[in-house]
Formats: C-alpha cells, sequence, structure tokens
C-alpha cells in the first residue's frame, strides 16, 4: 500500500528549478557550443526538452535534445519485468566530442546513470557527460552524482519519489511516498 506523505514541488517550483540548472549548465559549459541534452526515458525526456527551451532564451540558441532508452543496459533488467520492452534511443545528432548532459527525474541507486553511460559509450565517445536530474534521493550504490540538482531530498527506504509531468500525466508535481505494509 502507498500513500502519498507530501508535495515536494509543485508546477511553479519545478519550473524555478529546471530553469535555475539550465542556468547552471549554461554557466559552468561557458556557453551551449558543443552541447546537447539527451533526456533519460521517460521522465528525463520531457525534462530535458524544457531545459533546452530555458537555454535558447538565455543564449539565443537551443541545443540539440535526444532520447535514451536505457533498458537493454541496465544491471537489474529481470527485476524490472520477465519480457521486458526496450524501446528505440532517438539522438538526431552525434555524440563524438560533445558535452552531453544527462537528464533524468530522479537520482536514487545510481543504476541508471550508470546504464545510460553504457548505452552512450555504444553511441560515441563525447568529450565530457554531466548529470543533470530534478530530484536527488540519496541511497547511491554506484559512485555516481548530479551535476546540476533541482532538490536534494533524503528519504527513507520505504519511500519514493513519484515526478508527474506532462505529457504523461495532466499536472506537474513531485511527491513523496511511502509504502507501507
Amino acid at each position: 500500500m502507498e500513500r502519498c506523505k507530501a508535495v515536494l514541488m509543485d508546477e511553479q517550483a519545478m519550473g524555478r528549478a529546471v530553469k535555475r540548472m539550465a542556468h547552471e549548465i549554461v554557466e559552468r559549459n561557458r556557453g551551449i557550443e558543443n552541447l546537447c541534452l539527451v533526456g533519460i526515458k521517460r521522465r528525463g525526456i520531457p525534462l530535458a526538452l524544457r531545459m533546452a527551451e530555458h537555454i535558447e532564451m538565455i543564449e539565443g540558441s537551443r541545443p540539440p535534445v535526444g532520447e535514451l532508452d536505457v533498458t537493454f543496459y541496465r544491471d537489474d533488467l529481470e527485476k524490472i519485468s520477465e519480457n521486458p520492452v526496450v524501446g528505440e534511443s532517438r539522438l538526431p545528432f552525434s555524440v563524438q566530442g560533445k558535452t552531453v548532459v544527462l537528464v533524468d527525474d530522479v537520482l536514487y541507486t545510481g543504476r541508471t546513470a550508470s546504464a545510460a553511460l553504457d548505452a552512450l559509450k555504444d553511441l560515441g565517445r563525447p568529450a565530457a557527460v554531466q548529470l543533470a536530474v530534478l530530484v536527488d534521493r540519496g541511497h547511491r550504490e554506484l559512485p555516481i552524482r548530479g551535476d546540476y540538482v533541482g532538490k536534494n531530498v533524503p528519504t527513507a527506504r520505504n519511500e519514493f519519489i513519484k515526478v508527474n509531468i506532462q505529457p504523461y500525466e495532466e499536472s506537474c508535481s513531485v511527491e513523496l511516498y511511502e509504502i507501507s505494509g
């Protein structure tokens, strides 16, 4: 049984966090030359698109945005499903020699980010890879950290974070749930 304990971010707070991270990306990389954003399926994609919009407002041009499906690269594939559905990655550009900013909704154990790094290796050799996450909830199992973090939320193991974002949900929010029983 799951129950919502708290709404951690409403739509406005999410928007401010994404806008701030977009500014941080531009500042850290001294612009967007040779930069691309790659959203990790599913919820990393709309976040990457929103970041790209903010970057375009800041810089006057938009970095390319791609979609990365990491299902095949996960080390826990058998735990996800007996017959996991592996989707398609869509990167309409080469990552070779580029600064790639991977974008995801929640950073937890680090396994999704690790799978994304493995998937990127099959697509080329980026000059650098950075990680942007809307929420870092702790409990890392791998030495992975977010370079750009919207909100740090220490959680217990019996809690989880749900990111609601369009087009997957009607409204946008970040919620903390507790698993009981």
